[in-house]
């Protein structure tokens, strides 16, 4: 099932996407998760995106598969704006170098453990937010499957993260490739405004059998960059997970950014640094695309 927030004659909340007809007549709909007449399992929770993943993704996907929804619930999709899904994450926890696709393209030798770096949610941008950018930088893309911790998870074992699991999304992980050069560490190169773009919705855990058997692409002006799957994280879901759990606590509405594959900006010839004007796209098997476009810094002229 797929949640959003939305905006909506003047203010967002968070709200579930779902589908009337079939074929050429299926129309998008969305279920306000702020209307008096909403389902019965949304009538205790406020309609925030972080309420409703702590209470769980996964059991209002299967409270609300077997409620009616009033049809006074329902706006169409083509009328409201979507927010990235999960606007106010508690951190983002990025893993860098986890791709063997991405590790054989640079000769870099895997890493025997994750590396991993902290994102500030401050960064996070919706679906056709802009990234603004100093194009005197080398600023690169990075598309990657995002996983939404549902509960509090601290030194779980393996076995146990997929209790932890709320749900998964789309995110870019823009980073500024010349910070992490001169600084010798990601805390500058990932951490610029509008550097974490994000949506368009969560897909709740349930609606993806295997997260590591997804087709992922970004495509920069139509032209294909990154053409990869999820298969080839050197550490999976379930590791990474264990991993950071042990060094730090997760909470309910943090995201984990799993990695990018080959094909980031430097990989290419000539190099492909994100410019003004630029639009991406990515793409994820199930999760549907996330569109952006870049723009200049309004600081630099």
């Amino acid at each position: 099932m797929r949640f959003i927030t939305f905006e909506h004659a003047g203010f967002s909340r968070a709200g579930v996407v779902t589908t009337r007809g079939q074929d050429e007549d299926a129309v998008d709909y969305v279920v306000d998760g702020a209307h008096p007449l909403r389902p019965a399992v949304l009538q205790g929770l406020q309609p925030t995106m972080f309420d409703w993943v702590g209470y769980g993704l996964q059991a209002l996907a299967c409270g609300l598969s077997s409620q009616a929804i009033d049809d006074q619930c329902l706006i169409p999709l083509s009328v409201v704006t979507i927010l990235a899904p999960l606007p106010n994450p508690g951190k983002i926890v990025g893993a860098a170098f986890n791709y063997r696709d991405g590790l054989l393209q640079t000769k870099r030798t895997p890493p025997t453990a994750p590396v991993i770096f902290i994102k500030s949610a401050s960064t996070i941008i919706g679906p056709e937010g802009r990234i603004r950018i100093n194009p005197s930088n080398q600023v690169t893309y990075e598309a990657e499957l995002a996983v939404v911790i549902g509960k509090q998870a601290l030194k779980i074992k393996r076995s146990e993260v997929a209790d932890y699991i709320s749900g998964y999304t789309i995110f870019n992980d823009v980073s500024v490739t010349n910070y992490v050069k001169h600084d010798g560490g990601f805390v500058r190169g990932k951490n610029q405004k509008t550097s974490g773009p994000m949506g368009p919705w969560i897909l709740s855990a349930e609606a993806i059998v295997d997260p590591h058997d997804l087709a992922i692409t970004l495509d920069a002006d139509g032209v294909r960059l990154q053409d990869s799957s999820t298969s080839q994280m050197l550490f999976r879901i379930d590791a990474l997970i264990e991993y950071i759990s042990a060094q730090m606590p997760l909470e309910p509405g943090d995201i984990i950014a799993t990695g990018t594959p080959a094909g980031v900006a430097a990989n290419h010839e000539p190099p492909a640094w994100l410019v003004p004007g630029m639009s991406l796209s990515i793409g994820i098997e199930k999760l549907g695309v996330l569109h952006n476009k870049v723009e200049r810094e309004h600081n630099h002229v």
